[in-house]
């Protein structure tokens, strides 16, 4: 049976499409997961809540690799996110879905890797692609079939948080070639990469960023736009599940030849 893992951002913290859900703890040798276990057809997904149900897990303190290395313990192979994002540009306003391509880190205290020498060997993995090319189409096919507004590309800049940031730094991030911003996406993408997971990310743009927004920026503005597209968000991770590659002929799965990990998986209801 196919297994497929849903990672939800701000806002998202359940799917409608699901019932009859099985919750689940993982241990790692990195921490200990949260999952909610459904069937879809004959697929079974894995739902995460990155902030936790009740959000009360800031960006910089999500513990990104034990996250990770649980879905590699209920042996996933492919997951999605979405991550709520500001827009450095006036062509991706507010209601924007975008299939980012690219990222740019400016994360300043996270455990980004699996491979720091200690428990794993030291690899230098390739990231000229680093979203899975293969669930970026599927996300593609789908928006387009769900219709409203959505860019195939966009570059992704991950900054430390909690806070928002300055309009200055905004302005140095759009001359660097960023064009979205977020909390989020590093390190998640790169371990799933270093896990050897497929993985694509559903960007929503929930408001423009500091100095380009002609207001103040508050959490409950992103809650608000997330709220809103919630149903659009679930129709288009409802379509990809149905229709996800039985096989991909992607480079994704290469880093993972390195990765090993032990855990356990107790029921939680």
């Amino acid at each position: 049976m196919d297994k497929i893992a849903l990672i939800g951002g701000t806002g998202l913290y359940k799917l409608d499409f699901i019932d009859n859900v099985e919750k689940l703890k993982i241990e790692t040798h990195y921490g200990e997961t949260e999952v909610r276990k459904a069937t879809v057809q004959d697929r079974e997904i894995y739902f995460m809540a990155r902030h936790g149900i009740d959000h009360r897990l800031p960006p910089h303190l999500i513990n990104y690799r034990s996250n990770i290395a649980a879905l590699k313990v209920l042996e996933v192979e492919m997951a999605l996110s979405t991550a709520a994002v500001g827009s450095l540009c006036e062509e991706m306003p507010p209601g924007t879905l975008v299939v980012i391509d690219q990222f740019m880190d400016l994360t300043k205290s996270r455990d980004i890797t699996y491979y720091d020498g200690t428990d794993l060997p030291v690899v230098h993995t390739d990231f000229t692609e680093p979203y899975c090319p293969e669930l970026r189409q599927l996300l593609i096919d789908e928006c387009q079939r769900n219709g409203g507004e959505f860019r195939k590309q966009g570059t992704y800049v991950t900054t430390e948080g909690p806070r928002f940031e300055t309009p200055a730094e905004i302005k140095a991030l759009s001359f660097l070639g960023g064009e979205l911003v977020g909390m989020t996406n590093v390190p998640e993408v790169i371990l799933s990469r270093e896990a050897g997971i497929c993985y694509a990310t559903l960007a929503l743009v929930t408001n423009f960023a500091a100095g380009i927004s002609p207001h103040f920026l508050t959490h409950e503005e992103v809650l608000q736009v997330m709220k809103e597209q919630s149903r659009r968000v679930n129709d288009i991770f409802h379509s990809c599940i149905l229709n996800f590659p039985r096989e991909t002929n992607c480079r994704c799965r290469e880093a993972g030849k390195y990765f090993k990990i032990d855990g356990k998986v107790t029921n939680d209801n």
